[in-house]
Formats: structure tokens, C-alpha cells, sequence
């Protein structure tokens, strides 16, 4: 019994956002508990969803006996009889409850209902009047009384930071925002059968590491007391996948949170979900085919089509995908040829044009930098958002990996490619640089660039390069956000979308 809580001001000390609703809601539960019914059972044997009778509902004979449970989200008493519609995982479905056949007693709990509250049910399956298949109610258990009242029903949560920082308020006013994590976890399901069929193996890889690597990021950084020594949370989980392919796995894979301390926008997120695969006897090439055929497994898996609309448009992720050199984009989306100019004559191109203006404001110092950098600043700031049938821009300027091989037809560039769709970059891949020696002084070149006070620079990682001078393949490596491929999935506007419980500022 819970008397001492019917005061408001007592509530507040355990609840402070309570309110005079809450303590009406107190009191129905205090009565139930004086009827000598636990409103909190352990356990209850729930054998049908509401979309199996929904579906099946014709050849169902009207005297078969279903046992469901779901959240009443909607309650109308009339007199002697009273209809409910109750939400489970897969549905919802109207329940009639009558006096005559619940009996006064059982019936009489009846008026302890509200919305909100969880509740079983045996019954056997009908249509109305009106053609509503229901279910009448034999006998009925409350299984969860709710002290909260749901958001009004047709305005809900209407503030973002409120539905991402009350998650299972927004999935229950909100069926389509169940439905996208639901689609997500079939998404990665999916993703590892095809994995799967193709031999690869999963393998774990460290979230807390002494160093970071396998990308340009800032990490975050915590503190393991036994070891009384500062470490990082993973940024990548590369390094550990080549390892593990130097060790004789020749097809490996993980699906892993990785963390970046950086801007928070409509793809980024500090900490995010990545696909990483690497194939020994592979290339790019190979990388590219595995990419396009992963989204056309998923998406056909999941929501049965790889056509999705958005932002008006009808985007198709079915293989193949086009392919695009970045110098040909810049080319058509700037008019400088960078293929056959020196990088003197791009600045002057990119002077009398006026281009990349705002990054100058912003502090970009265009004679400080290589040709490769002044390919990628026009590539990001005029090609990117143009990109909107999904394309894999291929073969970047060599400063944008340590860890990609030389272009095999051409020393300024690198074998190596970005996905992307509407604009949004969606992985990242390589024939992967296997060349020890290179390896190594890329790496300490690296290394230099933290110690000079770049933070998006990565140490040196030893170990690494020891696995490397022992010997890897031939291999393609490819890295994919899990998190965008959700966002086209199930069409939502933005990463925090399909991330259950975001990072909310408090």
C-alpha cells in the first residue's frame, strides 16, 4: 500500500514532476491493492501477438482461444460493457469487455483501468458492426499499473530533446519510432547472415586501448585505476582487424561502437556504431562490390525493396552502384582541370574563380597545403551534396590515408573510395597498404603530426607495424557507418533518429 504517497507533497520527495493525476493514479493502484490483486505480477503467458490474429482473422474459427498482452492505449466504458485497444510489439487490437461475461466481480476492476496500464487477456476473436476485428474478453490480468500518465494522444512529444530523452514514452506514442529500432536490429541481422554466406568471421576488437588509430579523429580518453595509466576509447577498429588477417583470418569483420570527440550534427554523433570487414586477396574493387551488394541484401531483407524516398526523391541502393574519380567530379563541378595542373596553377584557378572563400575565413591557408588537400577541400565543398544516387567516389589524392596503397596507374592517388548518397558519405574503404616500410613511415609521420599538436593525428602503434613486418596479403579493407545506413533504411532525418538514447545536454 502506498497511503503515504496519495500526498502530493510526499510524492514529490521521490517524484518531483508529480502532480494531482499521479496521486489519482496512486489511489486506483492503493485500491487494487485493497482487492487483494497484485498489480505487479512476475510473470504471465502471453502466446499471440495482436498482428497474428489481425492477419489471419478469416480462417480463424470464432471458438479458438487467444492469450495476449499489450498497453491498454485507449479505454471507453459504457454501462455494462467497456472497449479497450490494447499495443503490443507487433500491432493493436480492440478488446470488448461485457459484465455478462466477466462476471460483476471481475468486471468491477474494470473502473481501476487507465490508459498506460498493461493488461493480459483470453478471449476468442470477432468482428463488430462496423467491421473492427476484436477480441471478447473470457478474463482479464493486470499486469503493470502505470503511476504515469501517456502524452496526450494526439499531440504526444513534440519536442526532440523530450522524445530522444524519453525514448519508450516516444515509442509508445509513436509506433513508426518502434518500428525503425526494430528495423535496425533486423538490419544488422541481416548484414551478418550475408556476412555469413560469403564465410567471413566476427571477431571482437578493444573499446579501451594506450593508443588510437585507423582514423583522423580526436579520441576521448578515461583512466584504468589498476593500471593507474590513461587510455582511449576506440576510434577505429582497424588496426585489430589487420592484425587478425596477418594471424591467418582471411575474411574477418566487426560490428563495434566507436567513439570520436568531435561536432554533433545531422550524421555526426560522437559515439556511433561501425561495420568494419577486411578479405585478404582483395582490392577496392572488391570492397566496392561488397558495399553495394551489403545495402541491396539489407534493404531487400528489411523492407523488401532497395528503393527509398528521400527529401521528395526516389533514391534505388540495387548494385551497381555508379562509379566517379574525384579529380572528374571536381573537374565538372568547379571547371579546374586538377588532373594536369600543379598546384600552383589550382590556386590561381581557384583566386580568379573565387572558390573556397568561406574556408579561407574560416583559417584555410590554400598556399600552405598540398595539391591532394586542395582536391579535397573543392571535392568537399562543391561535389559532396551533389551526390545523390548512390556513387562510390574513387580514387583520392595520396595525402588522405596513411594507410592505402599507391594508385597502381597513377603515384598521386591512392586506391581508395567513399560511398555516398544524397550527399551523406557512408563508409570508407582501401586496397589496404601492405608495404612494411611504408607502413612504417607513414605511421611515424603520423606520429610527428600529434607530437606537433595535430589531436586528429594518431600515435605510433608498434604492434601494428610489427604484425604488418611480418607479412599481410593482398587485402581490401571496408568501414561502414551502421547509424546512416539506418538513417536510409527507415527514412529518418537524422542520426539521433536511429541512436535509441542519444547524448542529451543536461
Amino acid at each position: 500500500m502506498y497511503n503515504e504517497f496519495t500526498n502530493l507533497e510526499n510524492l514529490q520527495k521521490i517524484m518531483p514532476d508529480a502532480n494531482e493525476y499521479t496521486i489519482e493514479r496512486i489511489k486506483k493502484l492503493n485500491k487494487i491493492y485493497e482487492s487483494g490483486i497484485n498489480p505487479y505480477p512476475y510473470k504471465y503467458f502471453s502466446i499471440t501477438h495482436t498482428k497474428y490474429i489481425c492477419d489471419n482473422f478469416d480462417s480463424i474459427s470464432e471458438d479458438e482461444t487467444f492469450t495476449l498482452a499489450g498497453r491498454v492505449m485507449l479505454f471507453r466504458r459504457m454501462g455494462k460493457a467497456a472497449f479497450a485497444n490494447i499495443s503490443d510489439e507487433k500491432g493493436n487490437i480492440q478488446i470488448y469487455f461485457s459484465k455478462s461475461n466477466l462476471g460483476e466481480e471481475s468486471y468491477s476492476i474494470l473502473k481501476l483501468i487507465e490508459t498506460g496500464d498493461i493488461i493480459g487477456i483470453s478471449g476468442n476473436a470477432f468482428k463488430t458492426k462496423t467491421g473492427e476485428i476484436t477480441i471478447r474478453a473470457n478474463s482479464f490480468t493486470l499486469l503493470s499499473k502505470a503511476v504515469r500518465n501517456l502524452p496526450e494522444k494526439y499531440h504526444g512529444i513534440q519536442d526532440s530533446d523530450l522524445r530522444q530523452r524519453h525514448r519508450s514514452l516516444d515509442m509508445i506514442m509513436n509506433p513508426e519510432v518502434k518500428e525503425r529500432f526494430i528495423k535496425r536490429s533486423q538490419a544488422i541481422a541481416a548484414l551478418r547472415e550475408y556476412l555469413a554466406s560469403l564465410s567471413f568471421i566476427e571477431m571482437d576488437t578493444p573499446i579501451l586501448d594506450t593508443k588510437y588509430g585507423g582514423g583522423e579523429a580526436k579520441p576521448f580518453t578515461t583512466f584504468v585505476n589498476d593500471l593507474d595509466s590513461e587510455v582511449y576509447m576506440t576510434i577505429s577498429p582497424e588496426m585489430y582487424l589487420k592484425r587478425l588477417i596477418v594471424g591467418g583470418i582471411e575474411r574477418v569483420f566487426t560490428i563495434s561502437r566507436s567513439f570520436r570527440n568531435e561536432g554533433i550534427d545531422r550524421t555526426h554523433y560522437p559515439e556511433f556504431t561501425l561495420f568494419e570487414c577486411y578479405m585478404s586477396y582483395a582490392d577496392y574493387n572488391d570492397m566496392m562490390e561488397l558495399m553495394e551488394n551489403i545495402y541491396t541484401f539489407v534493404f531487400n531483407k528489411v523492407n523488401g525493396s532497395t528503393q527509398i524516398s528521400c527529401g521528395g526523391k526516389t533514391i534505388d541502393f540495387k548494385a551497381p552502384w555508379k562509379r566517379e574519380r574525384m579529380y572528374d567530379l571536381v573537374k565538372k563541378d568547379t571547371g579546374i582541370d586538377v588532373e594536369n595542373l600543379s598546384k600552383d596553377d589550382i590556386i590561381a584557378k581557384i583566386k580568379n574563380l573565387n572558390l573556397l572563400e568561406e574556408k579561407q575565413s574560416e583559417g584555410l591557408n590554400i598556399s600552405g597545403i598540398s595539391k591532394g588537400e586542395l582536391v579535397l577541400n573543392l571535392f568537399e565543398e562543391y561535389s559532396e551534396k551533389k551526390l545523390i544516387e548512390p556513387t562510390f567516389v574513387i580514387d583520392f589524392p595520396v595525402e588522405s590515408s596513411p594507410l592505402c596503397k599507391v594508385h597502381r596507374d597513377n603515384s598521386e592517388l591512392i586506391e581508395r573510395f567513399e560511398p555516398y548518397a544524397y550527399g551523406v558519405e557512408l563508409g570508407n574503404a582501401y586496397s589496404e597498404l601492405n608495404d612494411p616500410l611504408r607502413q612504417r613511415a607513414l605511421l611515424n609521420e603520423q606520429s610527428s603530426k600529434l607530437r606537433a599538436g595535430l589531436e586528429t593525428a594518431s600515435p605510433m602503434d608498434e604492434e601494428f607495424a610489427v604484425a604488418i613486418d611480418t607479412g599481410m596479403p593482398p587485402t581490401g579493407g571496408l568501414g561502414m557507418g551502421i547509424d546512416r545506413m539506418i538513417m536510409f533504411l527507415t527514412n529518418a532525418d537524422s542520426i539521433k533518429d536511429v541512436i535509441a538514447f542519444p547524448l542529451i545536454k543536461r
